[in-house]
């Protein structure tokens, strides 16, 4: 963790603390210290990340009330929760064990107040504080458990004051005076004699919206009009909570208990309501009412964030069109899985120079412009492209090549007369080639000396295939001379 021009450490395990090694530390030094220590980079924005998620698991697992403590604490109201777990102690038992199988070292103390919680918990191994005697407690640890600033630290130490029971003991007008109300406020709320307010984290509830009939419902437009009122609710509560769906879930509840289920996948967070209405419309014919549908209820199963969208500022210029309708309706239909562009990837081998990409994926981004003194502006040609047009590929690419038999071809560069591909026997009237292709031997050895000679053949009845053979027809090693169809034309 970089503070200033300096690196210091921002945490470190056990082995390091025995070896002296704590937060604070200048990296130099600790290097200094402990030659070969292990030293990776501080994921500040990943801890906070991670300690909101438990954090809100334990107010969906423990208690309903919980607020972070600092970088690396929770504080969990336990009033009213505790006996549901067999009591205060057992259940900062059962919490240990499970922060233990997760992977984390922690220590749990239970007092009356929030301060007196927070200093059990970084200074002692923790435990109960009896009811009242936070005092007590207190009395013997260091005065910044207090969570007070370390200039008021650092001058209280000066004077002598090294405990929060030697502090405590101090006339309340003159610490207030020389170090203000803050550190006042702070020796009574950890003691009780001062509320300290508890900002809890809530965490965000699933939306879901329900309809439930008086009778029972079975035509496909009543289930139509009860679509659209629910969409519309749907739609007004994404907007409130400021988010845009994914994947959303329409539910019929049947009278026979045997629910229908309509799952919708969307390209991009979206929450017009007449597009999401258009989506599930078209699947009320997968809907089977049966006896009747009891109630309609509408699942938000992914989301994410959508707020406000850039528009185009001049009136003639072209916005560039919105996709992200139209995959929706044809993934309704068909499957998102059987959705995808195609991307180039530079490679040699045919099939390993195209790969899926998402439907709405953003383009490459350009490569940064290189600096004036940089030697490849001499190139004035450029890169090469990826798919070179003068070398013309198949506009179907089998995922894997298939091989062809009954083949007669005359060798070393002749193309085949006639092969049988899938039962079906072919004769070749035009052919072009061949195209030699080596395998990459930076990948693997066993391509050190593979070689493809692919050829461009059209048969009798005008279809256009492209196959090759593997080997060179000279050296063995470079293949074993059998036939293989790997994309067809047009």
């Amino acid at each position: 963790m970089r503070t200033g021009n300096r690196v210091e450490i921002a945490a470190a395990c056990r082995q390091a603390r025995a070896l002296g090694i704590g937060p604070g530390m200048p990296l130099a030094q600790a290097r200094a210290q402990v030659p070969g220590l292990d030293i990776r980079p501080a994921d500040l924005a990943g801890d906070r990340a991670a300690l909101r998620r438990l954090a809100l698991r334990a107010a969906r697992r423990w208690c309903p009330v919980v607020m972070a403590d600092g970088e690396d604490g929770l504080l969990l109201d336990l009033t009213g929760t505790a006996h549901l777990f067999g009591g205060e102690g057992a259940m900062a038992r059962r919490i240990l064990r499970f922060l233990a199988r997760a992977g984390f070292s922690a220590r749990i103390a239970v007092a009356d107040t929030i301060g007196a919680a927070h200093a059990l918990a970084r200074h002692t191994p923790g435990g109960l504080c009896p009811p009242g005697r936070q005092g007590e407690a207190l009395a013997g640890l260091p005065i910044a458990a207090l969570r007070i600033e370390p200039r008021a630290v650092e001058l209280l130490h000066r004077l002598g004051v090294e405990t929060i029971g030697a502090l405590v003991a101090m006339p309340r007008a003159p610490l207030a005076r020389r170090f203000g109300m803050t550190l006042v406020a702070r020796i009574d709320q950890a003691l009780g004699a001062l509320p300290e307010p508890f900002d809890p984290l809530v965490p965000h509830e699933p939306i879901l919206i329900v309809e439930r009939f008086a009778e029972p419902i079975a035509t496909p437009d009543a289930i139509a009009h009860w679509m659209g009122v629910l969409v519309a609710r749907f739609a007004e509560a994404l907007a409130q909570a400021g988010l845009g769906a994914r994947h959303i879930e329409l539910i019929a509840d049947r009278v026979d208990g045997v629910p229908q289920c309509v799952p919708i996948g969307l390209a991009r967070a979206n929450r017009d309501p007449a597009h999401l209405l258009r989506l599930l419309t078209r699947r009320i014919e997968g809907i089977e009412p049966g006896y009747g549908i009891d109630a309609l209820r509408l699942h938000l199963r992914r989301a994410e964030p959508l707020g406000a969208q850039a528009i185009v500022e001049r009136l003639d210029e072209d916005a560039p069109p919105d996709l992200a309708p139209l995959v929706d309706t044809l993934a309704t239909r068909i499957g998102m899985a059987r959705m995808w562009r195609s991307r180039p990837v530079e490679s040699d081998v045919p099939e390993r120079s195209v790969a899926r990409a998402g439907v709405l994926d953003p383009p490459a981004r350009a490569a940064a412009p290189l600096r004036a003194d940089d030697v490849r502006r001499l190139d004035q040609a450029g890169p090469p492209p990826v798919w070179h047009p003068d070398w013309p590929r198949p506009a179907r690419l089998l995922l894997r090549p298939e091989r062809v038999d009954d083949v007669i071809a005359l060798l070393p560069d002749q193309p085949p007369r006639r092969f049988t591909w899938r039962g079906q026997s072919h004769r070749v009237v035009r052919a072009d080639g061949p195209e030699r292709i080596h395998g990459e031997w930076w990948r693997s050895r066993a391509e050190t000396h593979s070689v493809r000679d692919y050829f461009r053949v059209e048969d009798e009845a005008g279809r256009r295939y492209w196959l090759f053979r593997r080997g060179d027809g000279e050296r063995a090693v470079t293949g074993d001379l059998g036939w293989y169809l790997h994309g067809v034309f047009g």
